[in-house]
């Protein structure tokens, strides 16, 4: 079975796609959209997605991601797969797609949150994101500010990334934390200059703050 997936997976290999993902540090030429179509056929298989991972190939482990169980993993498993998840999309979506629906996920973000790997550490702060969003009460948020304040402007870029989302999320969602948080991305001017195509809005905190507490208020207008 593995066999055959991995010859189909083959098959989609388009070497435009894999220029353009390489400058993003992936490592994978197959279409998301069609990765997801394979995902679909196949259904979830805990075993398969396990075999799919332990291949080490990108694209492998994104396809083992989408089929997976994620209540399934133990606290190890996550901690092992996450430390060797190195391209960027398979991190991500590691986070977002098990970690997040995992019952240890509160488990490993503290664990992770003051990882002396940046990488390991962008995790975290990818959970306390999610927190700070869905579930935060318990969450220190001033805090939180305190260490984005002290540590973003010189972190590694995707600890920086995570951090400056945990930084809007808290100015978006709590409005008691919104002028400190404003105060803080405006004097570190993290992601200022990051190139924005028309009708995004700016990773820069405190236009991305600004923009969605905006739209926020004409939601609850309209």
């Amino acid at each position: 079975m593995i066999e055959t997936v991995m010859a189909e997976l083959a098959a989609l290999e388009d070497p435009k796609i894999r220029a353009v993902n390489e400058k993003h540090g992936d490592d994978h030429g197959v279409n998301l959209g069609k990765l997801r179509a394979v995902a679909k056929r196949l259904k979830t298989q805990q075993d398969l997605s396990c075999r799919l991972w332990e291949t080490g190939d990108t694209a492998a482990r994104l396809l083992a991601i989408l089929i997976c169980r994620p209540k399934a993993f133990e606290q190890d498993d996550l901690d092992t797969m996450l430390r060797d998840a190195r391209t960027p999309k398979v991190h991500d979506w590691l986070v977002n797609y098990v970690v997040k629906k995992s019952p240890h996920a509160e488990e490993l973000r503290l664990a992770w949150f003051a990882d002396a790997d940046p990488v390991v550490a962008s995790a975290g702060w990818a959970l306390t994101t999610e927190r700070v969003a869905k579930k935060p009460d318990g969450l220190d948020l001033a805090g939180l500010l305190d260490v984005i304040e002290a540590e973003m402007k010189e972190a590694p870029d995707r600890l920086q990334w995570a951090m400056n989302h945990c930084l809007t999320q808290i100015g978006i969602e709590h409005a008691a934390h919104r002028t400190r948080a404003l105060a803080i991305g405006e004097r570190l001017e993290v992601l200022k200059d990051y190139p924005t195509p028309p009708g995004c809005t700016s990773p820069y905190a405190p236009a991305w703050i600004t923009e969605l507490v905006r739209r926020k208020d004409e939601q609850a207008a309209g």
